[in-house]
């Protein structure tokens, strides 16, 4: 598919394009960054969040396991009780039950909160620029491929041209037209096309390799189901 440079000044629109079609382009990219966003790095993100969540709910519920519960027995009545004589005296009550509340109950339940609270919101923070890296990444990688793209097939037809030059020079070399020099000049500009071409080809395959990475999936399947 032919490839052309186009300059679009609006934020976030790539600066080269497989086609006209704007649609096509804007699918493509939502639907990058969407499969990135299934990476496990910001699954890890989105989970830490979950947990802070629940940190949170047990930080309010847990001014519970501050009361500290006590008990004990009047030793001196359960002697007499146990004991043989007659006409023992008995001292009430028997049991004494209490329920220890620390002074700073209240206090040290609400920084428990908000402690759990700052550590939710950091969570989310987190999770928030882990988004916004992943969908920079994601998409600086496809402008990348867009015009590693366009390269590529603008060096093919160079190179093509440059291979029709050396079988011309070839062929007039045979004819005695042309020296060796001149068919050697020929051959030289051809082979050095040809491995620019092959860079560039190598280049579009990492950048397609970076971005299948990312999204867990083909990018030449993700390019066939938007077309």
């Amino acid at each position: 598919m032919a490839l052309f440079l186009m300059i679009n000044v609006a934020y976030g629109q790539p600066t080269y394009r497989l086609s006209t079609d704007s649609s096509k382009v804007i699918d493509i990219r939502e639907r990058l960054v969407q499969l990135a966003l299934q990476n496990p790095t910001y699954e890890m993100a989105d989970h830490m969040v979950a947990l802070q969540e629940y940190t949170v709910k047990l930080a309010k519920g847990n001014w519970l396991n501050i009361l500290v519960a006590s008990a004990n027995v009047n030793e001196f009545t359960v002697n007499q009780l146990t004991g043989s004589s007659t006409g023992a005296q008995y001292f009430y009550p028997k049991y004494n039950i209490g329920l220890n509340v620390p002074m700073d109950l209240f206090s040290r339940q609400r920084n428990n909160v908000r402690i759990a609270k700052e550590n939710y919101m950091i969570a989310q923070a987190q999770k928030n620029d882990r988004f916004r890296q992943i969908k920079a990444e994601v998409l600086t990688h496809y402008e990348d491929y867009l015009m590693g793209q366009q390269m590529l097939d603008l060096q093919a037809q160079v190179t093509q041209d440059a291979f029709t030059l050396y079988k011309r020079s070839e062929k007039d070399f045979q004819d005695g037209i042309i020296k060796l020099e001149e068919f050697n000049k020929g051959y030289e500009n051809w082979a050095a096309a040809q491995t620019k071409k092959l860079t560039l080809q190598r280049n579009v395959n990492v950048t397609k390799i970076e971005i299948e990475k990312m999204i867990g999936v083909k990018f030449d399947d993700v390019l066939r189901q938007i077309k």
